[in-house]
């Protein structure tokens, strides 16, 4: 279904003349709005295909483009840019580059599956716009979020030992985000921990710490969600090719104005 919201046209394709007279007939102002003609070059016609290879975007053929997911979105009540309807319709069509200019808003959503329960079609837009913003990840488009980084880290902990160590959790997510550990909202709980928890408890943390215990006789286990994570991870390079790592754009050169 085309989109025909003149809120949803890219504002520098929209051409309006304040005073315009045709054949002797005033046309200013509105009457004189002319949409420029969208040429695209990089039609995707895998793109739908490519969200719905990533968990969360399974069921995206489903939509067809009510708007129940926009019209209930929490995010887009205060950011009209914020549309799920619209990004869908870019994926479903396959433009790519059209979607990739908004890699910075779609990041917004918080979640709150208000989309998801108003959408007839069971499409779970929420779980789509997870997929999309992992798919503008991988493809290099945009770099890894901190909650990604999180995952990550928390992943192979558990992978690797079996166990979570929290205080080692959060020193490496810190490191890999380049976060400091003197975070006055960190001291301030490590202080109330000292002065709240028991001496036993505490004294275990800090050997987890330093010794790293595993679970026992995880070798095994920890091999086989290897083999499946490899597994997943050729489906995914099959569907949407190897990971591209996020380049940051250069910065425009600067203007120097002619004297």
């Amino acid at each position: 279904m085309p989109i025909h919201e003149k809120n949803l046209i890219r504002p520098e394709n929209i051409s309006t003349h304040d005073n315009l007279v045709m054949d002797g007939i005033d046309v200013s102002g509105d009457w004189s709005t002319f949409i420029k003609t969208r040429v695209v070059a990089d039609y995707n016609e895998d793109l739908q295909d490519e969200i719905a290879a990533l968990p969360g975007g399974e069921y995206i053929h489903r939509c067809w483009q009510c708007g129940s997911c926009t019209n209930s979105c929490t995010i887009n009540a205060i950011n009209p840019d914020f549309n799920p309807r619209y990004w869908i319709y870019l994926i479903r069509m396959g433009f790519e580059s059209e979607l990739v200019r908004d890699k910075d808003l779609i990041w917004q959503c918080v979640s709150c599956n208000k989309c998801t329960s108003a959408c007839p079609r069971d499409v779970v837009p929420e779980a789509v716009m997870k997929a999309t913003a992992h798919w503008l990840e991988r493809k290099g488009y945009t770099r890894k979020s901190s909650s990604t980084v999180f995952d990550e880290v928390f992943s192979e902990q558990v992978i690797e030992r079996g166990k979570i160590e929290d205080g080692e959790v959060v020193m490496n997510f810190f490191n890999r985000t380049g976060q400091k550990l003197t975070q006055p909202w960190l001291i301030e709980m490590v202080k109330r921990m000292i002065k709240n928890l028991p001496v036993q408890m505490l004294t275990m943390m800090g050997l987890a710490t330093i010794f790293k215990p595993k679970t026992r006789n995880w070798g095994p286990a920890r091999d086989a969600i290897n083999d499946y994570i490899e597994e997943q991870e050729a489906l995914l390079d099959e569907k949407l090719g190897p990971s591209v790592p996020y380049k940051a754009p250069e910065p425009a050169p600067t203007q120097i104005p002619a004297e």
